[in-house]
């Protein structure tokens, strides 16, 4: 087998060591590697001109996969190209979905052992790509809140940004719309369109989400007064915050949002401030080695 390892400096823990463990790894089984580092679009591109069928490992976190899924996406050259994911971000929430190891050089062996499995994609209406999760609202606002804490504290940065937004979280008024049915309109806390389950490092806020159904799984928050939603918050700590009165869920594969101005996290990323927004399911988009 043969692999391309792109790796982005700004990944949360990539660092040479443990790079030079990896490399070793795959190598291992006599497999032929080469490595690359991408630190802008420009350089990913060039990468990607000398892919040559090659598997493609990626190296770092959501936001890494995610601009190589969306230059891949871009070029036409997802469905013909196969992936692997070393997990080295800051919160590795698309790994833990896919049960990938976050050791690195156990992720390494995953690799080698494992074998392709088709993957769904969401593609917004900019033609965009969201590999794990979107949402706006009070987790928009824990994410703008956590920026500044992350690059000090790692993944407990996002942690102090939720608890920064829970003291006083913001609600918007927007209308949502699930394959052409109108399911909310009015103001909600939160609206998540998960394509996994996780963010912010480990929290379950989709937990039925699955990349390989062909659905998107959305979420929508909407308590009403100060103590509901902070009860809201505390059972996203727990993973119940699904099962509240206030709390609605549904499937699709088309996604509407509009509304007043909102800011979206998407796969860690702030976007924004949007009055409409649109995500449909790529069914088995893209393969990457599990």
């Amino acid at each position: 087998m043969r692999y391309l390892m792109v790796a982005s400096p700004a990944a949360g823990n990539t660092d040479g060591s443990t790079l030079d463990r990896v490399l070793d790894e795959l190598r291992s089984g006599g497999a032929d590697v080469e490595s690359a580092e991408s630190g802008s679009p420009e350089d990913l591109d060039a990468i990607l001109d000398r892919l040559d069928g090659r598997v493609l490992v990626v190296a770092g976190g959501d936001g890494s996969l995610h601009a190589v899924l969306h230059a891949l996406h871009t070029r036409g050259e997802l469905a013909s190209t196969t992936l692997g994911l070393v997990p080295l971000g800051t919160g590795n929430d698309f790994a833990r979905v896919l049960e990938v190891p976050l050791e690195p050089t156990k992720a390494a062996a995953a690799i080698l052992a494992g074998r392709p499995q088709p993957l769904d994609l969401l593609v917004d209406d900019e033609d965009g790509v969201v590999v794990n999760s979107v949402h706006a609202g009070a987790g928009a606002a824990a994410a703008r809140a956590a920026e500044r804490w992350k690059e000090r504290l790692g993944r407990a940065g996002y942690a102090v940004g939720a608890l920064i937004t829970a003291f006083n979280p913001p609600t918007v008024r927007v209308k949502v719309v699930v394959d052409g049915r109108e399911v909310h309109d009015g103001r909600v806390l939160q609206v998540a369109v998960g394509n996994g389950v996780y963010v912010g490092g480990g929290t379950a806020l989709t937990p039925d989400a699955d990349p390989t159904d062909g659905d998107a799984d959305v979420l929508i928050a909407r308590p009403a007064t100060g103590w509901a939603r902070f009860a809201y918050a505390a059972g996203l700590l727990v993973g119940r915050h699904h099962l509240r009165e206030d709390v609605h869920t549904f499937r699709g594969d088309v996604v509407e949002v509009t509304g007043e101005r909102f800011w979206c996290s998407v796969d860690g990323e702030l976007t924004g401030p949007h009055r409409a927004r649109r995500w449909r399911v790529e069914q088995a988009a893209y393969s990457l080695i599990r």
